[in-house]
This record gives structure tokens, sequence and C-alpha cells, in this order.
């Protein structure tokens, strides 16, 4: 064929078809089989710049495939796998760092702040109770021992009770001394009586207690009698009852009392019992 021929340059010219690929494509090829390089942490290892390159990237595949469209040319099919790759790829990395992350970063240690052990409460030492005071017994005067001045409190401490004057006081207290010498004494008429606290025992009917008062007279039962305190009661309520006792003489109002045998008898015993009294009442 003629060199000159316009024919023989055509097929002269037209590619042959055993040429090798483009160097895009060889430069492709070669990318996809080269040895993977190690992952380096680079800037374009973070995650916000992955994203933003893969993003990039498809938006110019985007406007290159519309270029392409416009100029009546076919937009390349490798244009979204591409992308998607990009996108799949970015996805995974940003996955595989975070995982990495988690586990060459130890957890934080927490340490437990130590609790502030309660405060203790204070002990609170309960007091035993107080056993009850016994009231200091009174010191014996005019010539009375201790079981008489014990008994002799008893009578003023009841009088003041009833807020009897300190005249009535001096009366009752001249009265038990001449009718049992300030003793609580039991009756050998009553042998009941015997088995009551008592100081000694009578013999005058059946008189019992300081003031010898007889229960066959009304004046109380045995065991009422032979206590000092109601025996006391007994004589100061009787005296209130009598019309004017204060302005009698002691022996008149210790009498119309007791109606005893020996009215005069109680006289001795006023100035004693006066002592007796202002002693107690100090």
């Amino acid at each position: 064929m003629h060199p000159d021929d316009p024919t023989a340059q055509k097929l002269t010219d037209a590619p042959s078809t055993t040429h090798p690929r483009d160097a895009a494509s060889t430069e492709r090829t070669i990318g996809r089989h080269r040895a993977p390089e190690p992952p380096r942490r680079t800037l374009l290892g973070a995650t916000p710049v992955r994203v933003a390159l893969a993003t990039g990237v498809t938006c110019c595949l985007g406007l290159g495939a519309f270029a392409a469209t416009r100029d009546g040319q076919e937009a390349p099919q490798p244009v979204r796998p591409i992308a998607d790759a990009l996108a799949d790829r970015a996805a995974i990395a940003d996955e595989r760092a975070s995982r990495s992350l988690d586990r060459d970063i130890a957890p934080a240690r927490v340490i437990p702040t130590p609790t502030a052990s309660p405060t203790p409460r204070p002990t609170v030492t309960r007091k035993a109770p107080k056993k009850p005071v016994k009231p200091r017994r009174p010191r014996p005067v005019a010539g009375l021992d201790q079981q008489q001045m014990d008994n002799a409190k008893i009578i003023v401490d009841v009088g003041l009770e009833l807020k009897m004057p300190r005249r009535a006081l001096v009366v009752a207290l001249a009265t038990a001394m001449q009718e049992s010498n300030l003793y609580n004494l039991a009756s050998d008429v009553l042998p009941e009586s015997s088995e009551y606290p008592h100081q000694g025992s009578g013999s005058d009917h059946d008189s019992v207690g300081l003031f010898q008062q007889r229960p066959s007279s009304g004046w109380g039962t045995v065991a009422e009698l032979m206590r000092p305190s109601y025996a006391a009661r007994a004589f100061y309520t009787a005296l209130a009852e009598i019309p004017g006792w204060q302005d009698m003489s002691l022996t008149a109002a210790a009498q119309a009392v007791q109606v005893s045998a020996y009215p005069d008898a109680y006289a001795p015993h006023e100035e004693r019992a006066t002592t007796v009294a202002a002693a107690l009442l100090a």
C-alpha cells in the first residue's frame, strides 16, 4: 500500500489495539495493587477533615458529571461508587479510630472519695435516779430523846399542814407529853395494837397512840390511831371545833378535847412544849 494513500494513512494513524493503557489507567492499576502504607495519623486522619474531603470530592465529581452531561458526553460510571467508597472508608476509619482510642487510653480511675465516718453521738450518761433524801431528823431539845423529838416533829408538821396557829401546836405537844410522854404506845387491852409499829405499851383501857385516843369512843380504828400523823390530825380537828379555844388556857383547851380524869395535868408541860415548838419552827 502506498504511503501517501489516504486510506493507508488512516490505518496508520489508528491507535493500535495492543497499545498499553493510558497513564491514568496505568496509575490506577498500579495504585490498587501497590502495598498499603502503614496508617499515619496526619491531618487527614481527623474525622472532620476526612468527612470534609469526601464531601468536596463528591461535589467536584458531581460538577464534572454535570458539565459532561451538558456537553453531550456520558458521565463516567465510577463517580458515585468512588464517592460512596470514600464516604464508607471515612466512616470505617472514624469507627476504627474511635475503637482504637477506646482501647489505647485506659479509663480514668475513679478514686472513691472517702466518706467521712458518721459523727458518733455523744454518749448520754443517764444519772441514776437520786434516792429520796430522808428528812433530817431534828435535834432533840428540852430533855427529849430522838424518838420523842421525831414524834414531836410529826405533830408540828401536821398542824402546819392544817394551817393551825402556833398556839394550837403548843397545846397539842403538851397534851401528847401528858398522855404518852411523846411515845407511840400500844395497849395491853388491845393485843391488835401490838401488830403495828409502836414504842411501848400502856394499860389505860383501850387508849392507844400518842394522844391515847380510844377506838371505842369513835376516834378511829386501832390501825389508824397507831399512826402518829392520823392521831395528830384527829386531835387538831377536835380542837378546831371547840368555840373560843384560842382564848382558853392550855389546860382548858386540852381538857376540852381529851375529857381526861385529870384536867389540870397538862399545865406543867406548857413551858417545855413551847421550847420544842420553837425549835421545830426555827
